[in-house]
This record gives structure tokens, sequence and C-alpha cells, in this order.
């Protein structure tokens, strides 16, 4: 894990922060590069060179991009030979998902009150005019 440190100077301290694993697969998705490579690896394993294919970046960028997803671990990598294979990891995405739990509920109570206002008769009288 990556320790982060930041100097405040209206309090003149150094502070270190200790970033989480949480934290680490909401920045991993952050990037729209980062998760297109996600998308790729959702199809199966591929190496750095059949990722790096799809980009009009540079190898060594993508190459920083799956540096980042492996320490959030969403993205596990290993060697065969001299390619190095990436696969999808996408447990760490559940915390994702939890996160967006309360937001569902809500969307859906907002769903559910609009169709009820749509579907009142007083409102389809005003349609009928």
């Amino acid at each position: 894990m990556t320790l982060v440190t930041i100097w405040l100077p209206f309090r003149n301290r150094m502070v270190t922060i200790q970033p989480n694993r949480e934290d680490a697969v909401f920045r991993a998705i952050a990037d729209p590069t980062r998760r297109e490579i996600l998308k790729l690896l959702r199809h199966g394993r591929l190496t750095v060179r059949e990722i790096a294919a799809n980009f009009q970046i540079s190898r060594p960028a993508i190459s920083k991009h799956l540096r980042l997803l492996r320490k959030a671990s969403l993205v596990v990598s290993y060697k065969d030979g001299t390619a190095s294979i990436c696969g999808l990891n996408p447990q760490p995405l559940k915390t994702v998902n939890n996160w967006l739990e309360d937001y569902r509920a809500l969307w859906g109570e907002s769903l559910r009150s609009l169709k009820r206002y749509i579907e009142e008769p007083q409102n389809q009288k005003k349609e009928n005019r």
C-alpha cells in the first residue's frame, strides 16, 4: 500500500495519508483508459502488447495504467516466457457495487414516483384535451 505525504501550508505540517483498498479501486476506475482496459479484460486474458494495441498511447503509459490497476487488485498478471499476461479480477468492483446500492434505491423510488404521476387519472384527462 502506498503512503501519500501532503504538506499543508496553512497549518505548516506534514500529514501522511494511507489510502485504503476501496479508495484505490475508485481511483483506478476514475480514468477512462483504465476503464477501457478493464472492459477489454472482461473478454479474457491479454498480453500487455495486445492491450496496448487498442490505444494510441505508448506501451510504457499502458504499463503505468496496469500497475495502478494491479495495486487496486483489479488486474492480476503473470509471466509466460517474456510476455506479461493480464487478467481481470472483478472482486474489488463489489466495493463500487455496494456504494451504488443506496443510489439504486433512490433512483428506483424516483422512477416509481414518476410512473405513479404519469398513470394518475387526472394527468390522463389533461392529455386527452
